[in-house]
């Protein structure tokens, strides 16, 4: 049985102060009213993950991601924050490729290969992204084009570390626009890439992989969406800001 994921990522927002009373409401809001067949990530700027793996400890469905890390498990990286950094302050979880990553620092389908391996070693879970843009949506092969994503980036992996992923399908074409891709849509690329992990890892692999939609989910689009047979759950972008909708969506399952 795959898992139920509804995954914040608050990307560069909230004061010290605004992100602890953040976190803490969700925290209560989780342990109170939350199944605990669904986890909830919180995926706060770095700054603050020390601090908020605190808040998460309580509670046995809640966990603390980072938005990135670097490829490389230490060096002379200035300004840059490695695996073996999350994993020693108690993160579990990391967001790797967002399509803000991909579109403004440049990174690669190679470059995500890599931050996938050193984030396995370390014991993260990698929530990886993958999306096209509108553009792309437009033009033939867009099904494809987002597979593809997945074979470069991942599918060097055995089958027991590709267990260990998360994939996130972000129409870039809805994050922040306010559009959200229709229930169907999700589906349709969901399924496509269930079956395209099949046909590499087998059928079993598939079933077992969690595919969360990210693209302006809401506490009133999330229960269409997550009732679709492929859509596991959400990496929620600006409604994570707000405890009480960001817990609702959480219980829309």
């Amino acid at each position: 049985m795959r898992k139920k994921i509804v995954a914040g990522n608050w990307k560069m927002n909230k004061t010290a102060e605004e992100a602890l009373i953040l976190a803490s409401e969700v925290a209560n809001m989780v342990k109170d009213e939350v199944s605990t067949d669904v986890t909830v990530v919180i995926a706060s700027p770095s700054l603050y993950l020390s601090t908020l793996t605190k808040y998460a400890e309580p509670v046995v469905n809640l966990g603390i991601s980072a938005q990135n890390c670097h490829q490389k498990a230490s060096g002379a990286y200035t300004g840059e924050i490695s695996a073996p950094m999350l994993k020693s302050i108690g993160v579990e979880y990391v967001i790797l490729g967002h399509s803000e990553r991909r579109q403004y620092f440049g990174e690669t389908n190679e470059q995500l290969a890599e931050k996938v391996n050193i984030s396995l070693e370390n014991g993260l879970t990698p929530i990886f992204c993958c999306g096209e843009s509108l553009e792309q949506r437009n033009a033939p092969g867009y099904l494809e084009f987002v597979a593809s994503q997945l074979t470069d980036s991942l599918f060097h992996l055995s089958a027991e570390d590709f267990g260990k992923v998360v994939i996130a399908y972000e129409p870039i074409w809805a994050i922040g626009t306010g559009v959200t891709a229709s229930s169907e849509q999700a589906q349709e690329m969901h399924a496509f890439l269930r079956a395209h992990i099949a046909t590499k890892y087998g059928q079993e692999v598939a079933d077992n992989t969690s595919i969360l939609y990210g693209g302006s989910c809401n506490e009133k689009n999330a229960p269409e969406l997550f009732a679709r047979e492929d859509i596991d759950g959400g990496l929620i972008g600006g409604a994570s800001l707000k405890s009480r909708e960001f817990v609702n969506i959480a219980k829309s399952f």
